[in-house]
């Protein structure tokens, strides 16, 4: 089973949720709140995951140069790839959708720290990495993989989702375009140090800024995760239930569009 838990600023990596539903989720007053039955020419839609720059080398001597694009067809996620880059108070940061050819080395190295595969669960050759890719990048732009960049180096590995059209759904009363995030930092040397924090601002941000149809940023890291809890929590998400998930108990985090100036 794929991993559903995600990693910040700790040694403590998450895993992730893909996958069809096609379950309704409901409002805590009992109105429906989501039909998760795509529409056909929804389905049809395949993300488009080859972004604006181009990646290659290892994690310290990897750099991104900007290349034009021409015009994308809208996706389910509004073409992350498209998104740019943000400034940080840690530096330029830009998320690149991954592309196996050229990222799976990087990300498979990742997979197998230890720190990383207790959670993910994706340790091993890069075989297994590519199982866990390939379905992403050839599904219908639901999830999208990237490699978190900052100043042009790739150092932490993201899945932007839609919640609500997740697994994640069938466990808390999600709401149309709810869209997820799972975060791993690649490098020790980058844990620790409140960079998870920044990111995940600086990303709830990217995905409100870029989505207007979204309300809110979702996640669900490992109850017990103390650390990537607290990193969610400084980064303007809100703690908002307990989950049961198929794997763990987890803290569903929100950050809201409407109290985005306030938490």
């Amino acid at each position: 089973m794929p991993p559903t838990d995600a990693s910040t600023d700790a040694d403590t990596p998450t895993p992730v949720a893909t996958g069809e539903i096609t379950a309704r989720a409901e409002n805590t007053d009992g109105q429906d709140t989501l039909d998760l039955r795509l529409p056909d020419e929804l389905l049809a839609l395949i993300a488009e995951q080859d972004g604006p720059a181009s990646a290659v080398g290892t994690a310290s001597e990897h750099r991104i140069t900007d290349t034009p694009t021409g015009p994308v067809e809208p996706d389910l996620l509004d073409n992350v790839g498209e998104w740019g880059p943000v400034t940080t108070p840690s530096g330029v940061f830009q998320l690149v959708p991954a592309r196996i050819e050229r990222d799976v080395a990087l990300i498979c190295r990742w997979m197998n720290d230890p720190a990383v595969a207790a959670f993910w669960e994706l340790a091993g050759p890069e075989a297994v990495t590519v199982d866990h890719l390939r379905p992403q990048l050839e599904g219908d732009g639901r999830s999208v993989p990237c490699l978190g960049v900052l100043d042009g180096t790739p150092m932490s590995y993201w899945e932007i989702y839609r919640a609500d059209l997740d697994p994640l759904a069938r466990h808390y009363p999600a709401r149309p375009h709810d869209t997820g995030v799972h975060l791993l930092i690649g490098g020790v040397a980058n844990r620790g140090h409140g960079l998870g924090t920044t990111l995940l601002k600086a990303v709830a941000d990217l995905v409100l800024d870029h989505r207007p149809p979204c309300a809110r940023v979702i996640a669900e890291p490992d109850l017990r995760n103390t650390p990537s809890v607290s990193a969610f929590l400084s980064a303007g998400f809100r703690f908002s239930a307990e989950v049961d998930l198929p794997d763990k108990r987890a803290a569903l985090m929100v950050r809201d569009r409407a109290l985005r100036t306030v938490l």
